[in-house]
């Protein structure tokens, strides 16, 4: 993704949306978050929420603007956006492209084809 921003981002905007955190300590832990040492309770607050958005986009290394899903988790409940996914909007506020659940589900080239059939200015990629 951090490929795609640079090579488009002057054309288009991208956005990372944080939503709810998929594996929290006190809910659902997976050996692979206390491996990478991403380990995380459920945020009680916004605040909370907001730190822990940071570490992930931080640790992720996330290039791109990123941007914090509200409790009342709207933009998931719209875009389906769990397990992580990536949409491109086109300027009418249409999907013109998801992919499949990520991370594996991730197709740069895919997601390069669908900016293609854009025009280029008047996009949003929202992952």
């Amino acid at each position: 993704m951090n490929k795609l921003y640079e090579e488009y981002g002057n054309h288009v905007s991208f956005l990372a949306v944080y939503i709810l955190e998929a594996h929290p300590s006190d809910v659902w832990q997976m050996e692979s978050n206390v491996r990478d040492k991403v380990v995380f309770a459920s945020p009680k607050d916004f605040e909370e929420r907001a730190s822990v958005a940071g570490t992930c986009v931080r640790k992720l290394g996330i290039k791109f603007p990123a941007v914090i899903d509200g409790f009342g988790n709207t933009a998931e409940k719209a875009y389906t956006g769990w397990p992580d996914r990536i949409y491109l909007i086109d300027n009418n506020g249409r999907i013109a492209y998801k992919s499949r659940p990520g991370p594996f589900g991730f197709k740069p080239e895919e997601l390069k084809a669908a900016l293609g059939r854009l025009p280029q200015t008047q996009s949003r990629i929202q992952p």
